[in-house]
């Protein structure tokens, strides 16, 4: 598939989302949203072979300014319009946050409004020391979208969620992951091979019970107690018919290797 403001490149088991639109610090104009469509499309039909993890980035040293602010003057539509039009685009958030792989968001310079979100909705958000991270909507009376007021809050807390969307402050690499935005702050001459790193020892991992846990994780605040136990043995029953859970159990009664062990793909153990 041909792609106007975005890269997708495909090796190694991990797909890579590059938002490239650098003259605009990759703002989201309405091609990327289709393009983002149809990257998502592609990777969901090759996940589990082809594609077991998933990494977002932009082009040119921004991740994502959010939305083209330039193109909202130019734009003259009705308040249901603007309805319209925002809830056409709900499915493309949720591909996004319920993708069922492992998804890493790798943020260098500007992860602003809707970018920040975007960046948010990966599982894992890795960060150079360059990059800050902006809910910016309030600097031009909005509020956050692309499901800001969902994940938000849910990292970082209702208090301090209100903090960043009141203030449309900055939040440097560091700061964002003492919050919890941030998973790993990674050197800026070696971001992409950290971050690819990272992305190959989940492609290891068994894809089914990823999606199983991810899943029910994305639920985790939303079910009560019963719900959640029962989603819980719903999904380990399927998993235990899978090859990969068979596989490593008769490699564990034989005592060989085993399929898939973090701390030897991390290198903390021969």
């Amino acid at each position: 598939m041909t792609y106007t403001h975005l890269m997708l490149d495909i090796s190694d088991k991990i797909a890579t989302i590059t938002f490239n639109r650098p003259e605009a610090r990759n703002a989201l104009s309405e091609e990327m949203r289709v393009d983002i469509e149809g990257a998502l499309g592609e990777i969901k039909a090759k996940a589990g072979e082809e594609v077991k993890a998933v990494i977002m980035t932009g082009a040119g040293g921004h991740f994502c300014a959010g939305g083209d602010v330039k193109g909202m003057a130019k734009r003259k539509m009705t308040p249901m319009d603007h309805r319209t039009r925002m809830r056409s685009g709900h499915h493309r958030i949720y591909d996004i946050l319920h993708l069922e792989l492992p998804v890493i968001s790798l943020v260098d310079g500007a992860a602003a409004g809707a970018g920040c979100n975007i960046a948010l909705l990966a599982d894992f958000v890795f960060a150079t020391p360059r990059a800050f991270f902006m809910q910016a909507f309030a600097r031009i009376g909005l509020v956050p979208d692309w499901a800001g007021f969902y994940i938000l809050p849910r990292l970082v807390g209702q208090q301090r969620a209100k903090e960043l969307i009141y203030s449309g402050r900055r939040v440097y690499a560091e700061e964002a992951k003492e919050l919890g935005m941030v998973l790993e702050v990674v050197g800026q001459d070696t971001a992409m091979e950290e971050t690819r790193e990272y992305a190959s020892r989940l492609t290891h991992a068994s894809t089914d019970a990823i999606a199983a846990s991810k899943n029910i994780l994305n639920q985790a605040f939303n079910q009560d107690f019963r719900t959640l136990m029962e989603l819980e043995v719903y999904a380990q029953c399927l998993v235990r018919e899978t090859d990969f859970h068979k596989e490593a159990v008769r490699r564990f009664k034989d005592k060989e290797t085993p399929l898939y062990d973090w701390e030897k793909l991390s290198g903390l153990r021969k």
